[in-house]
């Protein structure tokens, strides 16, 4: 009985696939949904609405509430506002105002040094203290020459020290086996001995001064020429300021808008005017301070030079020992091994 009642029921397939199609015809449409996503392209069985224009993507109904909807739902990135994370729009925005100054700044600089370099334009000019950078400069590349002479000496005086070392070694080692010779061997061995000794004397007040003239070219000039190279940068934007204002001011004649940028002008040049006038005073100290230094220095470093290398070359140890001691400049035994003149 069960299977007859089955068999009654059951449908042809031609029937079904009658059913299936009638009930697509009767289920709205699938653009007409609101909640449609949108995805792939078209079956081949799913007939176009529209002859013309592109192909529209098909489109899958899904219920408001269901999972597949909700995680499909389209999100934007929220800004820092709708956050309420506004503090961190406040260093991007201070960036943006600090690369915009730099930008006009360096604009209004390099237009200054091409009118100055064309004639287009005036520049302040202090004579004194540019005379007195000048002199500066100089003495720092004529220094910085007698830097890199008195190292060259102090090296090839090295290897002379090292190769009277080993010739007194080897006239020693031939005394012992050389007994037909041995007196002779052994006075020349005393004497290379002798100049080791005093050598290693002289190159202790050779390598004293070349740290010396290094630390005041490298260290001490280098120093106020930092300052000096300040100034001048000082100097360009202050006239480049100066200049902005002076036309601003002449086009406030004719011009009621320029008239409205004149205050921020006026600020910026005196904010300029004070770098200038303070970096223009630091110069001027600095220049004083540096050559009285100079000199007190160069003084004593040309002194020790003179007496070591005389006493050295005339044979006068007791002189030479003096000098050392004179400077506080402590040499290592003959014996020890001979340091590099680049680790003095």
């Amino acid at each position: 009985m069960k299977k007859s009642k089955m068999s009654q029921t059951a449908l042809p397939p031609g029937g079904m696939e009658r059913s299936i199609h009638e009930m697509l015809k009767d289920a709205p449409s699938l653009n007409e949904s609101e909640n449609a996503v949108h995805t792939g392209t078209p079956p081949p069985h799913v007939p176009n609405n529209h002859t013309s224009g592109p192909p529209r993507p098909a489109t899958i109904n899904l219920p408001v509430g269901s999972p597949t909807s909700q995680n499909l739902t389209v999100t934007t990135p929220s800004s820092p506002l709708q956050n309420g994370d506004a503090h961190t729009l406040r260093p991007a925005q201070s960036k943006i105002e600090s690369i915009r100054n730099w930008s006009i700044s360096t604009y209004k600089c390099t237009k200054q040094l091409m009118y100055e370099k064309l004639g287009k334009t005036s520049r302040t000019v202090d004579s004194e203290l540019e005379a007195q950078i000048e002199v500066l400069r100089d003495t720092q590349k004529k220094y910085c020459n007698v830097l890199r002479l008195s190292r060259a000496l102090a090296s090839h005086f090295h290897h002379v020290v090292q190769t009277q070392h080993a010739l007194g070694e080897a006239f020693s080692e031939l005394a012992q086996k050389s007994p037909e010779l041995q007196e002779e061997f052994l006075y020349n061995s005393e004497t290379q001995r002798n100049l080791t000794k005093n050598g290693e004397t002289l190159l202790g007040a050779l390598n004293f001064f070349v740290s010396s003239v290094n630390t005041l070219c490298n260290k001490t000039i280098e120093d106020t020429l930092l300052t000096v190279r300040q100034y001048e940068t000082a100097r360009i934007e202050y006239d480049a300021y100066r200049t902005d204002l002076e036309a601003l001011a002449q086009a406030a004649k004719t011009d009621a808008s320029s008239a409205a940028k004149m205050e921020e002008a006026q600020a910026n040049y005196e904010q300029h005017k004070q770098n200038f006038e303070k970096l223009r005073a630091d110069v001027s100290i600095k220049l004083k301070f540096l050559d009285e230094n100079r000199i007190k220095v160069m003084h004593k470093q040309l002194l020790l030079f003179h007496n070591a290398v005389s006493a050295y070359f005339s044979g006068n140890q007791t002189a030479l020992e003096a000098t050392l001691k004179q400077f506080n400049i402590k040499v290592k035994s003959p014996n020890s091994s001979l340091p590099s003149w680049l680790e003095q």
